[in-house]
């Protein structure tokens, strides 16, 4: 028996990754980090303070505290809220994410979190770069289609006025700008169980994981 487990959740923007790591987490009663919106979060702080990916960020990044709390992020004690989740604010995510300094600072931290107990995390670079020695790495994916409705939906549920065009667009960026920036690009890492999410339910989704979880690690966590 082991008394921590780490598992990676890899993927690009509506493959389901976050719907599914949530309910992984709590299906296992471990702790849950969302590295997305960490950068999210990241971008839209160094926006406000003024900042553009194209400045020298070294000197504000060393000052940058982030804490996950119960599944509430802060920055220098500041919770963040629903204003990250814009399709601006994605795009200015994939911005800052391709900057060194910025993964090499928020790689740094999601490690030391998760140093801390067992998580589920998900984010696109997490079983290739982040955590490379996880338990157990999903990468997960589906239809450009299918992602961009889930994607909408999302958005319209928290009351950001968006259409189908313009979440296909920033969705085409985004993808566009992860699987191709030269530092930890989004794939999957060579051991990762790639899951095509295409027409399954959340449901059919976490059993296929739980499946591979139990066939891969022998502890207290494989009996989802």
């Amino acid at each position: 028996m082991i008394d921590q487990i780490l598992i990676a959740i890899d993927g690009p923007a509506g493959s389901g990754k976050s719907t599914i790591a949530k309910l992984l987490a709590k299906k296992l009663r471990i702790n849950y980090l969302d590295t997305g919106a960490m950068y999210r979060a990241v971008a839209y702080y160094l926006k406000m303070k003024g900042y553009s990916p194209s400045e020298d960020l070294s000197e504000e990044l060393e000052k940058l505290k982030i804490d996950y709390k119960d599944g509430d992020l802060y920055i220098n004690g500041i919770k963040v809220g629903e204003e990250i989740r814009s399709p601006e604010v994605g795009k200015l995510a994939s911005d800052f994410a391709k900057i060194q300094t910025v993964r090499e600072r928020l790689t740094k931290i999601q490690r030391t979190i998760c140093e801390k107990g067992s998580f589920v995390v998900d984010g696109r670079d997490i079983g290739t770069v982040v955590l490379p020695h996880a338990d157990v790495k999903i990468f997960l994916t589906a239809s450009f289609e299918e992602r961009v409705k889930r994607r909408l939906k999302e958005l319209q549920e928290k009351g950001i006025q968006a259409t189908y065009e313009q979440v296909a667009q920033e969705m085409m960026q985004r993808d566009e700008q992860d699987s191709s920036r030269s530092i930890a690009p989004l794939k999957p890492a060579q051991d990762a169980f790639i899951i095509d999410t295409t027409g399954k339910t959340v449901e059919e989704v976490l059993n296929q994981i739980c499946e591979i979880i139990s066939r891969r690690v022998k502890c207290e966590y494989s009996g989802c």
